[in-house]
């Protein structure tokens, strides 16, 4: 999921994002490795260009129990969002993201994604809408568009410190040619985040798969640590 909120002018935040798939596939496709018993990491570094740009690179990497820990790819993203100026009904953004990865973890080498966000508050409750475009630049599904991947979250501030969270991830197929239900991936993921002080946050959730396709239990985790600048 990604928020309204962008990083501050100047700000530098690293988050890391842990995964772990308790089940999932267990054959491979292709090239591409089973995921049951996979751990996969994401270190994503981010500079806030403007109050309202940011600039992210991750660094992504999985461990097999094959295999070991292995190289996963790489992500470049940019971020906007328009300004609270604005005065719009919602809190409007978009995320571009450029996708690397190696063949054992998908089977399309380059991937662009276009987000649109869509985010409103009311009271101690917070809404996110991403529906999520993704089309493969390259490998067997590059010519067929693009597919359609919504997100969404529903969170409430318990606390200070505390905000529980229900989050939805999906994949419907292409554009044109959406897949028929039960081959569709639905997954939900209760979590909590923990604010720890005024400078680092910790969000623990456990994910659901709804279809017998895609991962049906994931365990997750995401730490935020600013490095510096000043933060919004």
């Amino acid at each position: 999921m990604y928020p309204y909120e962008t990083a501050a002018r100047g700000e530098w935040e690293l988050e890391t994002h842990l995964n772990y798939t308790q089940v999932g596939t267990t054959a491979f496709d292709g090239r591409v490795a089973p995921t049951e018993g996979q751990t996969r990491l994401a270190a994503e570094l981010t500079h806030g260009l403007t109050d309202h740009w940011e600039l992210s690179a991750y660094l992504l990497a999985a461990h097999r129990s094959a295999s070991g820990v292995d190289f996963a790819g790489w992500r470049m993203r940019s971020r906007f969002r328009a300004p609270e100026t604005w005065r719009l009904p919602v809190q409007l953004g978009l995320s571009l993201e450029l996708e690397a990865t190696q063949p054992a973890f998908s089977d399309s080498p380059l991937t662009l994604e276009l987000v649109p966000i869509f985010q409103r508050r009311v009271g101690r409750w917070q809404f996110t809408v991403d529906p999520a475009f993704e089309r493969d630049l390259s490998g067997p599904e590059a010519s067929e568009g693009w597919e359609f991947e919504p997100r969404a979250r529903a969170a409430v501030t318990a606390s200070r410190t505390v905000t529980l969270a229900l989050e939805y991830y999906g994949a419907l197929g292409h554009l044109g040619a959406i897949l028929p239900a039960e081959s569709q991936v639905h997954q939900f993921f209760p979590s909590v985040e923990l604010r720890l002080g005024d400078e680092l946050s910790v969000d623990l959730g456990v994910g659901v798969g709804a279809t017998a396709v895609g991962d049906r239990l994931v365990f997750k985790s995401r730490l935020e640590i600013p490095l510096g600048g000043e933060r919004r």
